[in-house]
C-alpha cells in the first residue's frame, strides 16, 4: 500500500507535487470547487491509476485542468469563438467546456468520446501545481467513486489515504460544488451538469439548449453524469414542496412516523426550519435564501451524517435558481432511488 504524503501548501510542496504528476503519480490537489485526484492528462497509465485509485468506471470522462490558455490548444481539435468568449469571462473560474479532442490526449481522458473536458481552476493552489508541473492535469474529485466529493484534505484521506501519492492541504474549498459543464460542440450549446456558474450567468453570452436525463449520448460526454454519486451510507430523502413552511410540516410528519416504528432520523436543514425537529441530529446547511454557505457546506454534511448513526436523514429542498440548482442536482442524485417510504 502506498503510503499517502500529506504536504502543507508551500513552495516545497508545489515543486514536489509537480514533480510527481511528471513521473506519473497520482496527487490530490483543492481547487476552488472540491479537491481534485491529479495525473498528468497527457500519459495515459498515469490516467489509468485514478480509474482504479477511485474505483470509477473506465467510459465516465475526466475534466483536464490548464494552467494557462495555452494549454488548451494542444487538447483540442479547434476553440470555437464562443469558447473563446467564455474562457475571457469565466476562467480560471468553475466553468468546464466540452470541445472536440485532439489526438494528443488519450482516450482514457474522455471515456473513449471524440470530445474532452477542460477547465482551468480559480485556486491558488491549484494554479501553483499545475503551472508548476507544465503539462495539463485530468483531474476528477478526490473521492471514492459514489461517495460524496470532498472539501478538505482529510475528506480526500479518508477516501483515498494509501492509494495515492500525496495531498496537497489547501484547507476548504470555498465553492464546495462542481464546475458546470457546458457542451460547446452542440448549437446552441447545452449545460450537462449545473454547477458553480450559473445558468443565469451564461445565458448572458449565449442561448443556451436543453438536455434531458434521456439524453444519454449528450450527457455520456459530461463527467460525474451517468452514475451514482454524492450518497452517504445512510439513507438519504430529500424532502420538495412548495415552500419552506410546507418541506418543515412534512418533514416534522415523517420524524414522527419512524419515531413511532423505533427508527432514528436525522435532518439536514436550513436555518429558519432547524428548532422545528425537536431533539434529533440535525445539521444546519444554512439560510434557506443563501446558496453560497450551503454549497459550501454541502459536502461535508453528506460525510458527518454517517457519523449520526440513525437509520434515515432528511434534507430540506431549497429553491432552484441561481447556485440552487447545482446543490439541488447533487442532493437528488445523493438521494436516488430513496423516497422515504420507510419513514
Amino acid at each position: 500500500m502506498t503510503c499517502t504524503m500529506r504536504l502543507a501548501y508551500d513552495a516545497e510542496a508545489i515543486a514536489l507535487g509537480a514533480k510527481l504528476l511528471r513521473a506519473g503519480k497520482l496527487v490530490a490537489f483543492p481547487t476552488e470547487t472540491v479537491y481534485g485526484l491529479g495525473a498528468n492528462a497527457l500519459d495515459g497509465q498515469a490516467v489509468e491509476g485514478i480509474f482504479v485509485a477511485k474505483g470509477r468506471p473506465a467510459d465516465n470522462p475526466l475534466i483536464v485542468h490548464v494552467g494557462s490558455l495555452g494549454q488548451v490548444d494542444a487538447l483540442v481539435d479547434t476553440i470555437p469563438p464562443l469558447a473563446h468568449r467564455l474562457m475571457r469571462a469565466f476562467w480560471p473560474g468553475p466553468l468546464t467546456l466540452v470541445l472536440g479532442r485532439s489526438h494528443a490526449v488519450p482516450c482514457v481522458v474522455s471515456g473513449g468520446l471524440e470530445t474532452v473536458a477542460v477547465r482551468m481552476p480559480d485556486h491558488p493552489v491549484a494554479l501553483a501545481l499545475l503551472r508548476a508541473a507544465r503539462v495539463p492535469v485530468a483531474a476528477p474529485s478526490a473521492n471514492v467513486s459514489g461517495r460524496p466529493s470532498p472539501t478538505t484534505a482529510d475528506h480526500v484521506l479518508a477516501d483515498l489515504g494509501g492509494r495515492i501519492a500525496a495531498v496537497v492541504d489547501g484547507g476548504h474549498c470555498p465553492l464546495g460544488v462542481e464546475s458546470t459543464v457546458l457542451d460547446v460542440t452542440q448549437c446552441p450549446p447545452v449545460i450537462l451538469r449545473p454547477g458553480g456558474v450559473t445558468l443565469e450567468q451564461l445565458s448572458e453570452y449565449t442561448p443556451l439548449g436543453t438536455v434531458t436525463d434521456q439524453d444519454h449520448a449528450s450527457l455520456r460526454r459530461s463527467p460525474g453524469q451517468r452514475y451514482g454519486h454524492y450518497s452517504p451510507r445512510t439513507p438519504l430523502v430529500l424532502v420538495e414542496g412548495e415552500s419552506r413552511q410546507e418541506i418543515a410540516e412534512e418533514i416534522t410528519k415523517r420524524i414522527t412516523r419512524c419515531q413511532r416504528r423505533g427508527l432514528r432520523a436525522g435532518v439536514l436543514a436550513t436555518q429558519e426550519n432547524a428548532q422545528r425537529y425537536g431533539d434529533i441530529p440535525i445539521l444546519v446547511l444554512g439560510s434557506y435564501s443563501d446558496s453560497q454557505i450551503v454549497s459550501a457546506r454541502l459536502f461535508g454534511a453528506l460525510r458527518q451524517v454517517d457519523e449520526w448513526g440513525v437509520d434515515v436523514v432528511y434534507c430540506e429542498a431549497l429553491p432552484e435558481v441561481g447556485l440552487g440548482r447545482a446543490i439541488m442536482d447533487r442532493l437528488r442524485r445523493a438521494a436516488a432511488g430513496r423516497d422515504g417510504k420507510g419513514g
